[in-house]
């Protein structure tokens, strides 16, 4: 499981892939937080607290977009190529398989959120006072944005085990991202359940992603993500074991 970890860290880092991917995000979140107009809401200079909670708000649709994009390639192309018979003839389970893939893309984020850590830093000292931030909603934050990001990663590498077509993981990648972040939550706001509607919104992401965001960190938010990483983990296992028949 090591050498294939490796080997897709190094087929992230020495191919242009993974260096779009920080690159997208940090140039986006960059632009958009930092020199955006004021009528946007996103600039975080032109706040009235020291915060970061438009980076926070925006960076999940971002993400949106560029997961998929980075995983559509982790079981798909294996498949396009026909190297995923070779993976199997390995002496390395199915298991360990989408699990080096996962954590070489887990890696890329994380990769990827470190130098946000310069908004944090920024915020911090150009705060009135200095320090005046609040440093556990911030890291409260980040920690969502990773369980989020890697729930993301699960669904999209999940999405590639279907198809032999980068494009169509894509575009099923983003598509389920998306309904399982927003899709429950605004079904759930038409009140098509009455009092039931709360139910509803649960299932989705947002409700959870926001409430970790306050930087109220619950258990309940956790076992969320846990659940839904471990569900599209043995989701895309099952697929995998099924191509082998």
């Amino acid at each position: 499981m090591r050498a294939l970890y490796f080997k897709e860290i190094r087929s992230f880092l020495s191919s242009i892939i993974g260096y779009i991917f920080i690159l997208i995000f940090l140039i986006t979140s960059g632009l958009s937080h930092w020199l955006t107009p004021e009528e946007y809401g996103l600039n975080l200079l032109l706040g009235g607290e020291a915060d970061l909670i438009p980076f926070f708000n925006w960076s999940p649709w971002i993400f949106l977009f560029l997961i998929p994009a980075i995983t559509m390639r982790s079981i798909a192309e294996e498949r396009r190529t026909g190297t995923i018979e070779l993976l199997f003839t390995r002496p390395i389970s199915d298991f360990k398989i989408i699990m080096a893939k996962y954590l070489a893309s887990v890696t890329l984020l994380v990769i990827a959120l470190l130098p946000t850590l310069t908004y944090y830093i920024t915020m911090h000292y150009i705060g009135d006072p200095v320090g005046i931030m609040d440093d556990g909603s911030a890291i409260a934050s980040y920690f969502a944005m990773l369980l989020l990001g890697a729930s993301f990663i699960a669904i999209g590498i999940f999405a590639s085990t279907l198809t032999s077509s980068q494009i169509v993981a894509f575009i099923l990648g983003a598509f389920l991202c998306s309904l399982l972040y927003a899709g429950f939550y605004i079904l759930g706001s038409y009140n098509i359940l009455g009092s039931y509607d709360s139910i509803f919104q649960y299932f989705g992401m947002y409700s959870h992603y926001s409430d970790m965001m306050g930087g109220a960190v619950n258990t309940k938010d956790i076992v969320y993500f846990l659940t839904i990483i471990i569900l599209f983990i043995f989701g895309a296992l099952t697929v995998i074991k099924s191509l082998k028949k």
